[in-house]
């Protein structure tokens, strides 16, 4: 917290990201738990105890939980059905949508091996079913907020770390609902549209947003979504259509109870950087460096750094590829580039996490030296 407020700190903070970053239940006995493999405790054990816990968690009760105990429930219901297949090795979920007479469906798996979902067949294929899905009401999207297990997920962690509120912004829900090539040349083409609807979605989480930053006050936030206007899907004025009309919202109401806003956006940043500040923003991650970026962290500092707490920028691939003795210098350099001059704070960070059932002795050996070079102050 010091470090988001721009206080002198005795060390930079370190972060595992996704490793302690979602809530994990290590001794669920779920085949589909990759987290109870003995592998990972090590790990796990390493993150909750040497590190500084950024915990993400969502205030909405998600809608595939609990579809039909309430009357926006039932509401959803009328439109969408969902139906999970279940096999040894495969979940499969399958979701349709019926409206203005036409049927739409999604498709979506997750291996046991991997944790992660792999949409296989997304909801809306083209022109007619954005418009189609534009009739659905908004009440059936309707939300439950529910902040009682923040509060305890909080009251768990004690000095440990810090609870981070989880959101996407409008331009993350309305693009996944597409393809990547059909998402890009609608957005391109039908810009009227597509502005339909981010608007549509901007009802829903700018409420929330407004809410939940009022009743929790004062957190840090991660917003997710702005890279699906980066280079090279979408152009910077698309950037600022797309993503600064509904994103500075957001963080204003964030700020304006003591709240912190954190950009999460991959790859290449460089052209939207300055939208990126613009539009107010706390904290940007995870400044990935080149090739899978193009930026330079030390340039994101001397350009921004006054403003933007800056979380990275350590790839996940180099955690699991490089040997020891390299992937020490690629920490150094980072919290030289993070560290070096003056600015309101850096976090070391990586750029995501594993998935999969497998820790080797290189990747651990890895991340306990990220814990311990920045416990040396960097």
């Amino acid at each position: 917290m010091a470090t988001l407020r721009g206080e002198p700190v005795d060390r930079p903070p370190v972060s595992f990201y996704d490793v302690g970053g979602f809530k994990v239940d290590p001794a669920d006995p779920d085949p589909f738990n990759i987290y109870n493999a003995p592998d990972w405790q090590p790990l796990l054990r390493l993150c909750e105890e040497q590190t500084d816990v950024i915990r993400m968690m969502s205030p909405v009760r998600a809608r595939s939980v609990d579809p039909s105990g309430s009357a926006s429930g039932a509401q959803w219901q009328e439109f969408f059905r969902e139906e999970t297949i279940l096999d040894p090795e495969v979940r499969t979920v399958r979701t349709s949508l019926t409206v203005a007479g036409r049927t739409m469906t999604q498709t979506t798996k997750r291996e046991r091996a991997l944790d992660t979902v792999w949409t296989t067949e997304h909801l809306l294929k083209d022109v007619d079913d954005l418009k189609a899905y534009l009739q659905v009401p908004d009440e059936v999207f309707a939300e439950t907020i529910n902040l009682d297990p923040l509060l305890e997920e909080e009251r768990l962690l004690g000095e440990r770390g810090i609870l981070m509120v989880d959101t996407e912004d409008p331009l993350c829900a309305a693009a996944q609902l597409f393809s990547m090539e059909d998402y890009t040349i609608i957005a391109f083409t039908e810009q009227e549209l597509f502005h339909q609807l981010l608007e549509k979605m901007a009802r829903r989480i700018q409420k929330r947003t407004e809410e939940v930053s009022r009743l929790f006050p004062g957190r840090l936030w991660r917003i997710y979504g702005p890279e699906f206007a980066c280079a090279p899907y979408l152009p910077p004025d698309l950037f600022k259509e797309y993503v600064v009309r509904y994103v500075e919202p957001m963080i204003r109401a964030i700020q304006q109870h003591g709240g912190y806003a954190r950009i999460h956006a991959h790859g290449r940043v460089a052209d939207v950087l300055d939208a990126i500040a613009g539009m107010g923003a706390d904290g940007l991650d995870p400044i990935e460096p080149p090739p899978q970026g193009d930026v330079q962290l030390r340039d994101v500092r001397e350009r921004h750094g006054s403003q933007l707490v800056l979380f990275g920028n350590i790839e996940i691939n180099d955690i699991e590829l490089l040997p020891p003795s390299q992937f020490e210098e690629k920490v150094k350099q980072a919290l030289e580039e993070g560290m070096g001059g003056s600015g309101r704070g850096f976090v070391l960070m990586p750029s995501a996490g594993p998935y999969g059932r497998t820790i080797s002795a290189q990747m651990m050996r890895n991340y306990e030296t990220m814990v311990r070079l920045a416990e040396r102050g960097g």
